[in-house]
């Protein structure tokens, strides 16, 4: 009787000192203004308003504070979800836990099907007048590639959905259509390497490759074999936006695999910071988080890279996302000079560039269909 009074009488010690002990620790420790796990700003300590206190903001935005900057807030989201996963859950907020490892998004239904079809097709009558031929790539995610991956709690026409959405915005856009689909499906065999990463949303370098054979097919044009490229594994601990998304720290990391071609003769000049280098890799990311980012140094609204040993004339003008970052590499073997806009940061309109620029011959619109209906950068690129 008397330990069970002592036990009483201790837990509500044990936490309160518990409670005690996060507050000193929430009030002492260094604020951070951004994650690099989550690759996102964290909520900063909200102005005191008479405007933000009427509203409610100000109690939102002190909620997201107190979330954002919660002591071993990490670690504790890592337990909670390896419990959840343990307990035979599937699904962690809009990611699913599907077989051989794969963290897969859900694939959300856009609301702005119309509005970026009708963006996309003002872009190309804009260049109806010009010389060059403009082609639209739209490329799936891995919930339709590696449908059969999914958990059975997913819905099985995920994959029917994204590719109906694609079919609906080509035909809208009426621009030329390159369907990496099937290419992708062909590359999805016993044996091969990952079409796309385990722990993130992007498709791995053979994914873009696979993607760059289709775009080589449609166009015509003679692809460069990989076994005539050089090839370097510049991590094998990459966790990506997925991983950040569910936090399960068990999960091992994942290769990146570089291509790197001997003959060639690069210049890629980056137009906000004036920085010129001879590669297209900026192999410092490989000690950040953030490690994808090391294909084409990460975020810049307009890149002009120059291949001197090209055998060819042809000029490209590549209006994209991160996903066409890892086929940049691929594409330098068939055009002399590209250049790659980001117009979520190019405030100018690639299409009076594309005017005053009679190098260029092609257009490439390269977008992947989870994240096209909220990507600023596509309602700018005209």
């Amino acid at each position: 009787m008397d330990k069970e009074r002592t036990y009483r009488a201790l837990l509500p010690a044990l936490l309160a000192a518990g409670v005690l002990a996060l507050s000193i620790g929430f009030l002492t420790s260094a604020k951070k203004d951004f994650s690099e796990n989550e690759n996102r700003y964290l909520q900063a300590f909200p102005q005191l308003t008479w405007e933000a206190v009427e509203s409610g903001s100000f109690m939102e935005e002190i909620n997201s504070y107190l979330c954002d900057h919660f002591p071993f807030r990490d670690l504790f989201i890592s337990l909670k979800t390896r419990t959840e996963i343990l307990a035979g859950r599937r699904q962690i907020g809009q990611v699913y836990v599907g077989e051989e490892g794969y963290l897969i998004e859900a694939y959300q239904k856009p609301q702005n099907t119309e509005q970026i079809a009708g963006i996309l097709k003002t872009f190309a009558e804009k260049l109806e007048d010009q010389p060059v031929e403009v082609d639209l790539m739209l490329v799936p995610t891995a919930v339709c590639i590696y449908e059969d991956k999914l958990p059975a709690l997913a819905f099985s026409g995920l994959g029917k959905e994204q590719l109906a959405t694609a079919a609906q915005i080509y035909e809208t856009a009426a621009i030329h259509q390159i369907d990496c689909t099937q290419a992708l499906l062909d590359h999805k065999k016993e044996g091969a390497e990952p079409l796309y990463y385990k722990l993130d949303h992007h498709w791995t370098t053979y994914g873009a490759y696979a993607g760059y054979l289709a775009f080589c097919r449609e166009k015509g044009l003679e692809p460069v074999a990989l076994e005539d490229l050089e090839m370097e594994v510049a991590t094998k601990d990459f966790r990506g936006t997925i991983y950040s998304k569910v936090n399960d720290y068990s999960r091992p990391g994942e290769e990146i695999k570089v291509y790197t071609d001997p003959s060639a003769a690069l210049t890629v000049f980056y137009e906000d910071t004036g920085e010129t280098t001879d590669s297209l890799y900026a192999l410092d990311y490989v000690e950040k988080k953030d490690k994808y980012s090391l294909f084409l140094n990460n975020l810049h609204p307009l890149i002009q890279i120059t291949n001197e040993k090209a055998e060819t004339d042809r000029g490209l003008v590549l209006i994209k996302d991160s996903y066409a970052n890892s086929m940049v590499p691929f594409l330098i073997h068939n055009f002399k000079t590209i250049y790659v806009f980001d117009t979520r940061y190019y405030k100018w309109g690639p299409s009076a560039f594309i005017q005053e620029h009679g190098d260029v011959t092609d257009v490439l619109i390269l977008y992947n269909m989870n994240t096209l209906d909220t990507d600023l950068g596509i309602r700018g690129i005209y």
